[in-house]
């Protein structure tokens, strides 16, 4: 699979609405122009003080006709967006004026426009932290009825096709959570099963890794990933999935067969495509070591979890990466 190709096709069908908070980056500015020009999107919203956004496109020789620009401290739904970010946040003891200066703030203010449908996608990271994109949406966006965990997953391509949909699979989760509860694995897990639907176009088969198979170590680390295994049964999750297992029972059907002869990713010769790591050490390391050793693509982190689509960028970002995330955060946009 070409995944960019494909995800720039599925937003270019979708023709969803982006905003981009940080709009006063250069790379930003950019990277808007190009989004339009290859309708990626109806409409890119930039946020920030208009004469700051024109200077950055007079700069980069960029043609800022179709963009939209948004000051949120002169916006008119000022008033309207501040009482709603009140009401969100007054148990956690915000008065109204400071909830009026806050909602100002471009990120906030960007979130606030995905939540009242104003637009459709949110990317941002250029400038701001990982937490600070994160918070935003978590206070704002919320996460998907049924989670309470956000997280993210990586989808890894030029794998060998005997694995995962033609060598594709997600890996999850490699950027967010460092030491997940069994709660919020068995939410991992969910957000990177959905996550398989939206990116690979595929049924979910989920394994869920731990350095035992089906109790052949004892551990409180095995025990967590046992626990989430048996939260994700409770729930009554309509993917495939099972645990815990090592990595080669979870790959291999064989080895699967020996070590866990009930497993119900042996059913009708089924491939596990979505990996579930028990921390953020393993799924770190995992990512990079399959993207290096065995010569992989590795795309992400994308942010999973959230009611609407939500990206972060890394603040080193290229304009080809922006356009890239942009396109794929648009195509995740439900119709």
């Amino acid at each position: 699979m070409n995944f960019i190709i494909d995800m720039k096709a599925k937003a270019s069908a979708a023709l969803k609405r982006l905003v981009l908070p940080e709009g006063t980056d250069k790379r930003i500015v950019r990277a808007a122009r190009i989004i339009l020009d290859e309708r990626l999107a109806s409409s890119v919203a930039l946020l920030g003080k208009a004469a700051d956004i024109q200077e950055a496109a007079r700069t980069e020789g960029v043609d800022l006709g179709g963009i939209d620009i948004i000051s949120p401290a002169s916006d008119p739904r000022l008033s309207k967006y501040a009482d709603i970010y009140y009401e969100l946040r007054k148990n956690k003891g915000i008065t109204h004026e400071q909830a009026r200066i806050d909602i100002a703030d471009n990120l906030r203010w960007g979130a606030m426009m995905i939540r009242q449908n104003d637009a459709d996608a949110i990317v941002a990271g250029c400038e701001r932290t990982t937490s600070d994109v994160l918070r935003a949406g978590l206070s704002i966006i919320g996460t998907t009825p049924g989670l309470k965990t956000a997280s993210s997953c990586f989808v890894m391509t030029g794998l060998d096709p005997q694995y995962g949909v033609d060598g594709a699979m997600i890996f999850s989760d490699c950027a967010v959570v460092p030491n997940p509860t069994a709660d919020q694995l068995a939410d991992i897990a969910q957000s990177a099963s959905m996550s398989c639907r939206e990116f690979l176009n595929a049924e979910p088969i989920t394994a869920l890794l731990s350095f035992s198979t089906k109790g052949s170590a004892a551990h409180d680390d095995v025990v967590k990933v046992q626990t989430a295994v048996d939260i994700l049964k409770e729930k009554k999750v309509d993917f495939i999935f099972d645990g815990e297992l090592q990595a080669d029972s979870a790959l291999v059907p064989a080895v699967l067969e020996a070590k866990a002869a009930g497993s119900p990713l042996l059913s009708g010769k089924r491939t596990v495509n979505t990996l579930i790591f028990p921390d953020l050490d393993a799924g770190n390391i995992g990512y990079k070591l399959v993207q290096r050793l065995g010569k992989a693509q590795a795309f992400g982190p994308f942010l999973q979890g959230f009611s609407k689509p939500i990206s972060d960028l890394s603040r080193g970002a290229s304009v080809d990466d922006i356009v890239t995330t942009c396109a794929v955060t648009l195509a995740r946009v439900k119709n």
